[in-house]
């Protein structure tokens, strides 16, 4: 399987109202953040992208800026405009 199935897969398993960051799906798949970034670039509308958030739970800044109203949408923990990585990790196991 390539680094681009693998993220795909990984992205596709993180259900609504969890997120994970760029490292731990790294650390999933066997790859480093910034290439887990690459590949999440290469992924369509249909993978929920804005479920990946930076490590200090920060939204990322791609599509526009509509990662913080999806995140709110899928009922995701917040501390303003960050993502509550405490709360939010604890739903989707690694």
């Amino acid at each position: 399987m390539s680094i681009i199935e693998d993220v795909r897969e990984a992205v596709i398993a993180i259900p609504a109202g969890a997120v994970a960051s760029y490292g731990d799906i790294g650390k999933r798949i066997g790859v480093g953040p910034r290439q887990v970034g690459r590949a999440m670039s290469l992924l369509d509308d249909s993978v929920p992208w804005w479920r990946v958030v930076h490590a200090d739970g920060t939204p990322a800044s791609c599509h526009d800026g509509r990662a913080p109203g999806l995140l709110n949408d899928d009922g995701t923990p917040m501390f303003g405009a960050r993502v509550d990585m405490t709360r939010a990790r604890q739903r989707w196991a690694p």
